[in-house]
């Protein structure tokens, strides 16, 4: 499963989460709006920036909306 950090306000994430599911990609959205999600953000990525794309599966943590679509393209 994917989880992807967003914050609704943001155009890269808005961009992100039309993509996935425009291709029916199952994912966790996690809003940072809620400050322990914030913490927890910062904790794993070492920043406060979305979107931010965990693939579990994959061991894959990537930020950049732009990447984060390539990389879902390579794995759909």
């Amino acid at each position: 499963m994917l989880d992807l950090f967003i914050l609704e306000s943001c155009p890269y994430c808005r961009k992100v989460m039309d993509f996935l599911d425009e291709k029916g990609v199952k994912y966790n959205k996690i809003d940072i709006i809620d400050k322990a999600s914030e913490e927890a953000l910062i904790q794993i990525g070492g920043k406060r920036q979305v979107p931010f794309l965990i693939d579990k599966d994959r061991n894959i943590q990537m930020y950049e909306s732009n990447d984060i679509i390539e990389y879902i393209k390579t794995i759909i």
